[in-house]
């Protein structure tokens, strides 16, 4: 028997008790595509198909506790963040994650997909400021892009400028991701070397998408915890998010989650 561990990747985010979204999308989606995913859990929310109730933060202290529980025993090959709800998790998180030495994908998650806040305004700043450097790369929606950088898009023809602004916040690379906007979902990728990287696919008409960023952020780590370059790391993601995006399936009475698993069904 092969007792060869698989690449671990570690989600440092919020709990989605609904299982759609947070920490829950993230290890589903680590499994189907073949890593070990490992958790540091930030917040956990009350939260369904209708919307997240409420949250309640974990102390700075057992944020740290958890992450150095697992990363000086067991080690990382990648790091994804997701929900860090206020401004005293952002600055503890992005000390913890300067010179960890991995690719760290940060999704700035601002809101749910209802529309509930899911950080602090007072920590936005922050983010810019302290998470956003430590980042190999960042991936925001259109309406994290705004409130970052106070640029809206409102078509492709603007996702460059978008793509610029969060650069020179501080990541290597940027995925500005227009799922908001109309026609194709079409997502862009810039580097520090201003090449563009777009990655398109249809846009499936299917309400039940409860869990998009976070699904997409940890496939993206999981696929740098493999060895993928940035570039070819975000195409497979795009490639298992559509997927997924297009198997998404009614839950409760709102909006449903996209099917991690929907490759095994």
């Amino acid at each position: 028997m092969d007792s060869t561990a698989p690449p671990r990747v570690l989600t440092v985010a919020g709990s989605d008790s609904g299982g759609g979204a947070g920490i829950q999308a993230d290890l589903k989606t680590m499994l189907a595509l073949g890593v070990h995913g490992m958790s540091v859990i930030t917040a956990v929310t009350a939260q369904n198909s209708l919307g997240v109730q409420g949250y309640w933060e974990l102390p700075a202290a057992a944020v740290r506790a958890q992450y150095r529980s697992v990363v000086d025993d067991i080690g990382v090959q990648a790091v994804k963040t997701g929900m860090l709800a206020s401004a005293e998790l952002v600055e503890t998180v992005s000390e913890l994650l300067t010179g960890v030495g991995v690719p760290v994908v940060v999704d700035p998650v601002g809101v749910s997909k209802h529309g509930d806040a899911l950080l602090a305004a007072e920590a936005v700043a922050t983010v810019r400021e302290r998470l956003l450097p430590v980042a190999t790369l960042a991936t925001p929606n259109l309406h994290e892009v705004a409130q970052l950088t106070g640029i809206t898009v409102e078509n492709e023809a603007g996702m460059r400028e978008a793509a610029e602004a969060v650069l020179a916040l501080g990541p290597r690379w940027a995925l500005i991701k227009g799922g908001h906007l109309e026609g194709e979902a079409a997502d862009l990728l810039l580097g520090a070397d201003g090449r563009e990287h777009w990655y398109r696919a249809p846009r499936h008409d299917n309400r039940h998408t409860h869990g998009t960023g976070c699904t997409l952020a940890s496939a993206i780590a999981a696929g740098l915890a493999k060895g993928a370059a940035v570039p070819d790391a975000v195409a497979e993601a795009k490639e298992y998010i559509t997927g997924a995006i297009a198997a998404g399936f009614a839950l409760g009475a709102g909006i449903g989650p996209v099917d991690h698993a929907w490759r095994w069904r």
